[in-house]
């Protein structure tokens, strides 16, 4: 009986952090996955972590408060990890939406059918091409992995550091800030050039309407940058892993 007891809140408490991981992670916490998907899901690796990690748990003194306890930390743990790689993949989008606001877009915006919030059209095709190319690089196989380390660092039932946690938390918001502004570089550039000329027009022809005229040649300059920004969110991609590496607590 205490043998099942065991196993039963090991599984319990490596669920909860792999079903809480998986829950904002990107890709798997899209509003167009079905809820039978992400419960299958949860269930199989869990199931499969409990056959491989080793369970050290003295269930025999372990109380009901001190099991929901344990299960709180394994919430908050999976809640860390997948809200840094969250952070980390909202790099592009943020990038995206700076550039869009230079091309004067910031209005156009359209449900996003993955996630079912307003976003605009150019930001998720250019995160929707970000995905694609870390799916191509076996970027999913990066998930597992993390789930693998975690359990090599805080195993089944430790309590993990709630400083260090934090620490990855804001490293991860920082970084999301200042490598969005360096996606979103060039953009600002061009549109800083672009006022720029606009203004000497302005000066040189002033019956010129600077302001109408500026519209489609701030969305054409954009669409242009756009061919731009494909490569360096390619070089982003193979930073990606690397900051994971720096920032998770694993």
């Amino acid at each position: 009986m205490e043998l099942t007891f065991g196993k039963l809140l090991g599984f319990a408490l490596i669920l909860t952090r792999v079903s809480t991981f998986l829950m904002i992670l990107p890709l798997f916490s899209w509003k167009s996955i079905p809820d039978v998907i992400k419960i299958s899901t949860s269930f199989l690796i869990s199931f499969i972590f409990l056959t491989v990690c080793p369970i050290t748990i003295d269930t025999a003194n372990i109380s009901v408060l001190a099991a929901i306890f344990m299960m709180v930390n394994e919430f908050i743990y999976g809640l860390a990890l997948g809200l840094i790689i969250n952070l980390l993949f909202s790099v592009v989008r943020f990038g995206m939406e700076i550039a869009e606001r230079e091309m004067g877009l910031n209005m156009a915006e359209a449900l996003d059918p993955l996630t079912d919030e307003p976003a605009q059209p150019l930001s998720q095709i250019i995160e929707l091409i970000f995905i694609l190319l870390f799916l191509g690089a076996n970027g999913h196989h990066t998930f597992i992995m993390t789930l693998s380390k975690s359990y090599e660092t805080f195993p089944v039932g430790t309590i993990p550091s709630i400083p260090i946690l934090l620490e990855g938390i804001i490293e991860a918001g920082s970084l999301m800030f200042v490598a969005g502004l360096r996606l979103a570089a060039p953009m600002l550039a061009a549109s800083m050039i672009l006022i720029i000329i606009l203004a000497v027009l302005a000066r040189l022809m002033p019956e010129m309407n600077i302001l109408f005229l500026s519209f489609p040649i701030r969305i054409g300059l954009g669409l242009l940058m756009v061919s731009a920004f494909i490569p360096l969110i390619m070089g982003y991609l193979g930073e990606l892993s690397d900051w994971m590496g720096k920032l998770l607590p694993i």
